[in-house]
């Protein structure tokens, strides 16, 4: 029987989310000026950002397919997770001794290598860890840790950026600290719970799933190209008239609700059941999504973000949590390598369509076309019988 410290939540989990919120405060307190680093300091063209970040985020979708496959071939997930943090952490000295772009464009592809190790195995070493009936509770969790640390993250880069203008080597310094501290948490008080009786059964394929987890996975495919980058609703911010200065504090207001969210969101899917949850925060969803498309106000815009962040809060948690409740423990991280790869590579397409929309037609259409494809993703979701609730 698996220890819990609360109800629900083991300490495999809140170690686990005290390892994603010390990594998130490493990651944020120099993402938001890595790009002004490229820019400013470095001399690369804004095509050369896209590049890194075109590149960096499609080889991590690649990945989270194939490790948490590895993972339950292996029967092991946490030298899978271990590894692909202690990767991203060696990134953040890698940045600070950088000299050319192409040297952050290394770092950037090492530490999303890092990030596509580490995600699959590590979900599914949560819902190995979490008992039945909580593992939405445990992943909302999770996620609002998550959150934690991306709300801190930014508020030290702004405070070390306050003291030293311009010290960005120092900022990638500094964001050693908390990646070293996560790794150590994660070699002491994260326990292996690896699948039983796998090891060298496992292909990499969805055959050995259902139809119900395979439909999932097809409806969830149509909400992501619907779900474009966050970036675009912080340009709409600025548009409507959002003053520039208080676009990062727009951003940890969002961070703020999804932290505040997660938790009685993810517990709210182990009481009413996960498609009834995600069904309401894709809803919320296309309900954003147009009050952007109409907004004129910027009060529309801090209104919109806050609701923007109950949607994550619904959602994000249940989501995974779903995933477990469809498939055997034994092919969990296989199931959610599927996942985090339909959601990945689903997501390139929905940004490019987006601001294909955008530049033709307008934010209005763009917002709409989101919209549009959340609430029939809801429906779809709706119609599909994937267990008795």
């Amino acid at each position: 029987m698996v220890r819990q410290l609360a109800k629900g939540i083991t300490k495999n989990v809140l170690a686990l989310g005290l390892v994603s919120l010390l990594t998130d405060v490493g990651t944020e307190m120099f993402y938001p000026v890595l790009p002004i680093f490229l820019t400013s300091v470095l001399g690369a063209g804004v095509g050369f950002v896209g590049l890194v970040e075109g590149t960096a985020e499609s080889t991590a979708s690649l990945l989270k397919l194939f490790s948490g496959w590895l993972s339950d071939r292996m029967r092991k997930r946490k030298a899978l997770v271990l590894a692909g943090y202690i990767l991203s952490g060696v990134t953040r000295p890698a940045l600070a001794l950088a000299t050319s772009a192409w040297h952050v464009l290394g770092a950037r592809f090492a530490d999303r290598v890092g990030k596509g190790i580490r995600t699959s195995p590590r979900d599914a070493l949560i819902a190995d860890s979490t008992p039945d009936g909580h593992r939405g509770k445990a992943f909302g969790l999770h996620r609002a840790m998550d959150h934690a640390g991306a709300v801190l993250g930014p508020m030290l880069g702004f405070l070390v950026l306050s003291l030293r203008p311009g010290g960005y080597r120092l900022l990638f310094w500094l964001a050693t600290i908390p990646a070293a501290l996560s790794v150590a948490v994660l070699v002491l008080l994260v326990s292996e719970r690896g699948p039983l009786g796998t090891e060298g059964k496992v292909k990499l394929s969805i055959r050995p799933f259902d139809l119900r987890f395979k439909l999932y996975l097809l409806v969830l495919a149509l909400f992501t190209l619907g779900n474009s980058s966050d970036a675009f609703l912080l340009l709409r911010a600025k548009e409507v008239g959002v003053p520039t200065a208080l676009v990062p504090i727009l951003w940890v207001v969002l961070h703020v609700v999804k932290m505040s969210a997660s938790v009685p969101g993810g517990s709210l899917s182990d009481r009413v059941g996960r498609r009834k949850v995600i069904v309401a925060g894709w809803t919320i969803y296309a309900t954003i999504y147009l009050g952007f498309a109409l907004a004129s106000r910027p009060w529309h815009i801090w209104a919109l973000m806050s609701a923007y962040g109950l949607y994550y809060g619904l959602t994000e948690g249940t989501e995974k949590a779903l995933v477990s409740d469809l498939v055997p423990k034994e092919l969990r991280g296989t199931a959610y390598g599927a996942f985090n790869f339909t959601v990945g590579v689903m997501a390139f397409p929905a940004s490019v369509v987006m601001g294909f929309l955008w530049g033709w037609k307008g934010p209005a259409a763009a917002f709409g076309f989101g919209a549009a494809l959340a609430a029939a993703a809801s429906v779809g979701l709706m119609a599909l019988r994937l267990r008795k609730e």
